[in-house]
């Protein structure tokens, strides 16, 4: 577990300002009015932090790690389902690559923190 709590690790922060993002850019739009699409986008986003926190909390390392795998995977479900909004002409260019560019970020912070956590 980690001492400081979940809050104080930067990629939890980076995934929580990265679902805020999220959910503010789907409220309207043409994202908006495809419920399937923005759901599951919010649900991915949501899971990255939420799997971060839940990891962090757990007892021991190896657990912790277990969840920092699904926050990974959440991650690479939500690149997808953007890549699939901006080819359909859901999001626009300029906010696909800047959030593109957050979750690749994003995904860089997480494989430290599991290698870090896996020793």
């Amino acid at each position: 577990m980690g001492k400081k709590g979940f809050r104080e690790l930067k990629v939890w922060q980076r995934a929580k300002d990265l679902a805020v993002a999220i959910y503010k850019a789907s409220a309207g739009g043409a994202l908006s009015r495809d419920f399937g699409l923005r759901d599951q986008i919010r649900r991915s986003a949501v899971s990255i932090a939420s799997n971060l926190a839940e990891g962090d909390e757990r007892d021991t390392d190896k657990e912790a790690v277990r969840f920092f795998y699904i926050a990974k995977g959440s991650l690479a479900e939500l690149r997808t389902q953007l890549q699939i909004a901006f080819e359909t002409g859901h999001l626009e260019q300029t906010f696909y690559e800047n959030i593109e560019a957050d979750c690749q970020t994003l995904g860089k912070m997480l494989g430290s923190l599991i290698q870090a956590r896996s020793h």
